[in-house]
This record gives structure tokens, sequence and C-alpha cells, in this order.
């Protein structure tokens, strides 16, 4: 057995997943490849961490290595990966900050770090929606609604409403009945 097969094994055996290198891209903003995914200019150099489980990729075009975790909540944390996504659930859910450290059982600073650190990906993650938006924005034609496709077009008869028109009215008034 090959070594490196040998500690794709133990991070099987910890619970880690492994993904596959076409989910990664290079980090540096000077490379041609940069945040290019499944380019094939990646491969794995080495393994770090407890058990060997975290491992460093390294870029053929750049020559640059950075560790799979790079750009991630993960990076430069040693807590499990268990409880950074308790922190990050708890957090989405509307737990205060001193709750969130109190089920997590970790310290209220690094619950602020998460949630800065969390809450800057959010952004960066929403600007990229937008732009992709934009690119998009003078191609659409049209819009579909999944739930009315194919309904819409029913003829109705004389005096009665169709399905569009008595959904209009209800998101008009609300969803919700009204008191009597």
């Amino acid at each position: 057995m090959a070594k490196n097969d040998i500690q794709q094994q133990k991070s099987r055996q910890a619970g880690i997943p492994e993904f596959p290198l076409s989910f990664f891209a290079c980090p540096n903003p000077e490379c041609a490849d940069f945040n290019h995914f499944d380019a094939g200019n990646l491969s794995i150099c080495e393994r770090m961490g407890k058990d060997k489980a975290i491992r460093r990729l390294y870029c053929k075009t750049c020559g640059t290595r950075f560790s799979e975790r790079e750009g991630s909540l993960m990076e430069d944390t040693k807590l499990p990966e268990e409880v950074v996504i308790r922190i990050i659930k708890c957090l989405s859910h509307g737990c205060s900050i001193e709750a969130t450290a109190d089920i997590c059982e970790v310290n209220q600073r690094t619950v602020e770090r998460y949630l800065q650190k969390g809450g800057r990906r959010a952004e960066d993650f929403h600007r990229l929606q937008l732009e992709r938006l934009e690119q998009v924005k003078g191609k659409l034609q049209a819009v579909q609604l999944d739930e009315l496709h194919g309904r819409v077009a029913k003829e109705s008869k004389k005096g009665e409403k169709n399905l569009l028109d008595r959904i209009v009215e209800r998101v008009g008034r609300g969803f919700t009945r009204r008191w009597r």
C-alpha cells in the first residue's frame, strides 16, 4: 500500500471528508489559475496536522503551496470540525454569543471570531452572486415560476378567476386568513 493511501485511510477513519481537488482553486491573486476550479493545476504535496488529516496543495502554475483549509472557516483553528459547525448552527438559529459559547463550551471571544469570519465570507459570497447576476442580466429574456408552470395558461370561464389572479389576490392580502 502506498504512503498516500494509508494517510487517506487514516483520515477516513477519523471521520474527516476528503474533497476532490476539483473543489479547490489557487488562492494566489498573481496566478493565471487564480480562483479557477478544476483547472488541473493542483496536486497534493504533503499532509499536516493531527493524524496528517489536512492536505497541503501545490499549484503547478505559480508554485504556491497552501492548505486545503485556506480561506475557509477552518483556517488557523484547532477546534474540531463538529464544534465549528455547532457554533455556526447556533448563530444561524439566532442564539446570542453568550448562549452559543455556553452550548458549544467555548470562550465568547471564539464565537465572536467565527461570527466575524463567517460574516465576511457571507458578504463576499453575496457580492459574488450579485456580480454573476449582473453578468447574466442582459441575457435574461424570461423568468419561469415553477409553481405555476403549465397552469397559468388555463382558460377560465366567464366571471371565474384563474389561478394566477387568485395567487395575486392572496399575495395582496397576505397568506394568513383574517380574524373574524
